[in-house]
């Protein structure tokens, strides 16, 4: 079993592994498993990188993402400016979406706000929005309202599980009622505990995921 010193030490050498980012305002605590990272990041993306780096390591049961985006001044923009990027970014990546979804803008954070049919629309359209200069925050209030009905739900996630070599099908059951599905078991990394959840959002017709899957040593 890993102590937290092991963790917190591999969570640090990971941070400092990513040339993506700079981990030097970056602090890292362990308690139980679970990963509390503090500190300011220079952009979104530096942050959500820290988070993902931190995933990789293995004993990482949970992760808070508590880091603090502060742009240099240079990339501070007005609010106005902001939101017309977004949304003629998001035609771009999503033209037959783009439509139903609605940007606030405010200091800087972004709320996007709307309904789209699928799990990864809902994603794209927020990693399209965080990838705007001068955007320092994110709260997604997407909903998701699928025209296709759910079928086999069960069947078919159980057989995605099959295919992904990330995940290990043989400990993970999945339970689906209507559009809804909770998925229980036990993975060795938080990353492929994500990554089940990701691929359940995949089946056609999926409106709640609830992701019950624990980490094991």
């Amino acid at each position: 079993m890993r102590t937290d010193e092991d963790i917190k030490r591999d969570v640090e050498y990971e941070l400092k592994w990513d040339r993506d980012i700079d981990p030097s305002d970056i602090g890292v605590a362990v308690k139980d498993g679970a990963v509390t990272l503090s500190g300011f990041a220079r952009s979104f993306r530096q942050r959500r990188k820290a988070e993902e780096d931190a995933t990789r390591v293995r004993g990482v049961r949970g992760i808070a993402n508590d880091v603090e985006v502060r742009l240099p001044l240079i990339n501070k923009r007005p609010d106005p400016d902001i939101v017309r990027e977004i949304i003629a970014e998001l035609k771009a990546e999503l033209p037959d979406t783009a439509g139903t979804i609605k940007a606030v803008v405010r200091d800087g954070n972004v709320t996007l706000k709307g309904e789209v049919e699928w799990d990864y629309q809902r994603r794209r359209a927020a990693d399209t929005a965080l990838g705007v200069s001068g955007v320092t925050g994110l709260i997604n209030e997407i909903e998701i309202k699928p025209k296709v009905e759910p079928e086999n739900l069960k069947h078919k996630i159980e057989d995605a599980f099959k295919r992904n070599a990330e995940v290990d099908a043989q400990h993970i059951t999945v339970e689906a009622e209507g559009n809804k599905v909770v998925l229980r078991g036990t993975v060795r990394t938080w990353a492929a505990r994500e990554e089940a959840e990701r691929i359940a959002w995949l089946a056609p017709g999926v409106m709640w995921v609830d992701n019950r899957i624990t980490i094991e040593y």
